[in-house]
């Protein structure tokens, strides 16, 4: 009787949650080295591809819209700002867009045998943690030769970033897995949402853009979008700190207005309150998981 009153039974295929995730961090290792291994299986380069497909997609755009449509002439290091934007659109996309297959893609594991399930889902973010540090690395080094000479709180921008990044894509992933194991059509939405992220983000041009040609509320929303912030924190941590005196008179070298004070605690709050749906849904769902799948 008194191992049922102090450890009270919980339903089949119920868990904590998150919190099972912070329990169970060496089930959450072998889940990454998994990926890691499935994924580079038979490849010759490896991990190396996390290098070329980043530097093939910013050759792509440089030139679109770099070269061609002469956004290089009128904005300083303009290759730094597209790439350092990039890797975070990138960092989000394989995050998120991973999160939202976990659930179907381990479906025979989930069903033969039960682990807190959460797992799949956070292991995609750091999978993709792990491709984002070498596209840091191939930004720092070209930082380095533009005279990059940030300061402490350019650097925070550039961890803080980072945070919003994983919180914001691992609260999707969650909503989006779950949707995924119910309704198929759930990929789709999210390869839509991938493909206006990239739009819907100063990656490809100047947020003063944004402001200068829509409504004043249009921007509003833009600025609440948590992509938006970090895509901007990035800039603020890696390209404008590579800017010479010059150029940082321009309205372009500058960051939105209450960037730091402002829209950065509204971008991680939404990204946390993103987070907490993405558990409360799941934790509410998982014990059907198996029979869907």
């Amino acid at each position: 009787m008194s191992i049922l009153t102090h450890s009270p039974l919980l339903p089949p295929g119920r868990g904590r949650g998150l919190r099972d995730v912070l329990k169970n961090r060496y089930l959450l290792k072998l889940l990454v080295d998994k990926e890691i291994q499935v994924r580079y299986r038979g490849s010759v380069l490896g991990i190396l591809w996390s290098y070329i497909k980043p530097g093939v997609q910013f050759g792509v755009f440089y030139i679109a819209m770099g070269l061609f449509l002469g956004l290089e002439r009128g904005m300083q290091n303009y290759a730094i700002y597209l790439f350092s934007g990039m890797i975070v659109i990138n960092f989000f996309s394989e995050g998120f867009s991973n999160g939202a297959k976990a659930m179907v893609v381990n479906g025979a594991l989930i069903k033969k045998i039960y682990l807190p399930r959460e797992l799949f889902s956070v292991s995609t973010i750091w999978v993709a943690l792990i491709h984002f540090v070498p596209q840091i690395l191939v930004l720092l080094i070209a930082c380095f030769f533009a005279g990059w000479s940030p300061d402490i709180k350019q650097l925070g921008a550039a961890f803080v970033g980072m945070a919003i990044i994983m919180l914001f894509s691992t609260g999707l992933g969650l909503i989006f897995g779950v949707a995924n194991v119910f309704f198929r059509d759930s990929e789709n939405i999210v390869d839509m949402l991938l493909m206006v992220a990239t739009w819907f983000s100063p990656v490809l041009y100047s947020w003063t853009m944004v402001r200068d040609t829509l409504y004043p509320w249009v921007m509003t929303v833009y600025m609440l979008n948590p992509l938006t912030v970090a895509v901007e924190l990035f800039h603020y941590a890696f390209w404008i700190s590579t800017l010479s005196a010059d150029a940082l008179t321009l309205p372009t070298s500058n960051i939105p207005p209450n960037l730091l004070t402002f829209w950065v605690p509204i971008a991680l709050l939404i990204s946390l309150v993103t987070l907490w749906i993405g558990d409360a849904l799941f934790r509410r769902l998982e014990g059907n998981f198996a029979q869907e799948l």
